[in-house]
């Protein structure tokens, strides 16, 4: 039995000014545990309580003016309902940075935080991802508060200690153990986000989501973000946002940026199956094929084109979209980054700049009015950056619908649909839209594209 502790238990340093592993050397220092850097990392990581103010279900009989006018105004209404989020988070930074998942405060009117040695705060979320499901919050009034060093995430390795914290269920900090159980884990998602994570099987819970993963030295390893399982409690597979996309969220938080900038690639790529690698002529399938590549693409003002297959960035191994994504993000607009790309039997390191989605052609961003059959609706023409922000393939043209408003959606409508047609006129420019909706008639009909399908739309007014 003390073999066995002492194995489970020789990774952990008896003092961390290094990072040296060694043997434990007396049963004091076997007893200890993860006593210590608990008792370093656990002032770091917070409880955080969210407030989010739902739209109730709308009934669709007492929606209608009649029953309304009969009824009076608000019978039958939806009514708004408060839900409040229970997750964690940890300081990044003594004056107050605090990062969580956007899942737990990104819809949020009201956040409170509150610490270990049980002082509130108020804090807003500076800047938000849904897509990453990463937040940045700061916390009112703070100064001088414990906080985490990160550390570079491309150095953890598979089989590792790890320690997670947070607060799962509401029950308050708690602390579990485990170990690296893979990295360059894509394709799991939590809402809308997708990314690239970081796996442990210490165990994770809800509640959990926000806090920090941290190595046997007290070091962030990531922000514990989902988890996978069929129970809704922990199965032993958990995923962890890399605190390298941390560090670059955090640094573009102190910068005054409100929301994420990403380097924009404009491709669209493959993951490298053993079928496409054998119709490449390659022995091992690695990389990612580029099976779309824009116009304003940097990586086609670089030189490369579709059917090449990037198999790094930076130096750093990618094998699918996803973690090509992350190494591009970690890097930050405004550099440039170095591919490795096979072209045949020809490989080549390749400089390419690390830009914003451009706005060409101009947006020509509009918000139909009340003199329209559908006021408020936010419409926009498809460039690069509009289509980065909604979600969109590289290739799409035309009118987008960026907010439907409250008439859109009850019409049908949502974020991302295509406008083809209204009341049979082609609608190329925005300005087409809001000619179409003005004073069309009784009835309206509209053809949309909506995740590469075609719908059609009908409504009297």
């Amino acid at each position: 039995m003390l073999r066995a502790t002492v194995l489970a238990f020789s990774i952990l340093s008896a003092s961390f000014a290094t990072a040296e592993t060694r043997v434990p050397q007396s049963q004091a220092e076997i007893s200890l545990g993860f006593a210590p850097v608990v008792k370093q990392a656990a002032p770091a990581v917070v409880n955080i309580y969210a407030k989010i103010i739902r739209q109730g279900r709308n009934n669709s009989l007492f929606s209608d003016p009649f029953f309304q006018d009969f009824f009076g105004g608000g019978f039958g209404a939806p009514q708004p309902r408060v839900q409040n989020s229970l997750g964690s988070g940890v300081i990044l930074s003594g004056d107050g940075y605090v990062v969580s998942n956007f899942h737990v405060v990104g819809s949020a009117t009201e956040i409170r935080v509150v610490t270990t040695d049980r002082r509130e705060f108020s804090a807003t979320v500076v800047l938000g991802h849904e897509e990453s499901d990463i937040a940045i919050l700061r916390l009112e009034e703070a100064s001088d508060l414990p906080h985490l060093n990160l550390r570079d995430s491309d150095q953890v390795e598979v089989g590792e200690l790890a320690l997670a914290i947070g607060n799962p269920f509401g029950v308050g900090q708690t602390v579990s153990s485990g170990i690296i159980s893979g990295l360059a884990r894509t394709g799991t998602a939590t809402g809308n986000a997708r990314g690239y994570f970081i796996q442990t099987d210490a165990a994770i819970n809800p509640g959990n989501s926000g806090g920090a993963l941290i190595d046997v030295n007290g070091d962030l390893i990531g922000i514990n973000t989902s988890i996978l399982t069929r129970s809704g409690g922990s199965n032993g597979i958990g995923f962890a946002i890399p605190a390298n996309l941390v560090a670059e969220f955090l640094r573009q938080a102190q910068e005054g940026n409100n929301s994420f900038i990403s380097p924009w690639a404009g491709i669209t790529g493959q993951h490298m199956s053993a079928d496409i690698a054998e119709s490449l002529g390659l022995a091992i399938p690695l990389g990612v094929v580029i099976s779309n590549l824009h116009e304003l693409s940097p990586l086609a003002e670089a030189g490369l084109r579709v059917g090449d297959v990037v198999t790094h960035v930076d130096g750093d191994e990618v094998n699918s979209p996803a973690e090509m994504k992350f190494r591009m993000s970690v890097a930050g607009v405004g550099g440039t980054s170095i591919l490795t790309r096979l072209r045949g039997d020809e490989s080549a390191e390749v400089e390419v700049a690390l830009i914003q989605a451009p706005e060409t052609p101009d947006a020509e961003k509009t918000t139909t009015t009340e003199d329209t059959v559908l006021p408020e609706l936010t419409i926009a023409r498809v460039n690069p950056a509009v289509a980065s922000d909604l979600g969109l393939r590289i290739s799409q043209t035309g009118v987008v619908v960026v907010d439907p408003g409250p008439y859109g959606a009850r019409a049908g409508l949502r974020a991302g649909d295509i406008l083809g047609e209204i009341n049979g006129d082609r609608i190329e420019r925005p300005r087409d839209a809001v000619r179409a909706l003005t004073d069309p008639g009784r009835r309206v009909q509209m053809t949309l594209e909506r995740d590469g399908r075609s719908l059609s739309l009908r409504f009297r007014l």
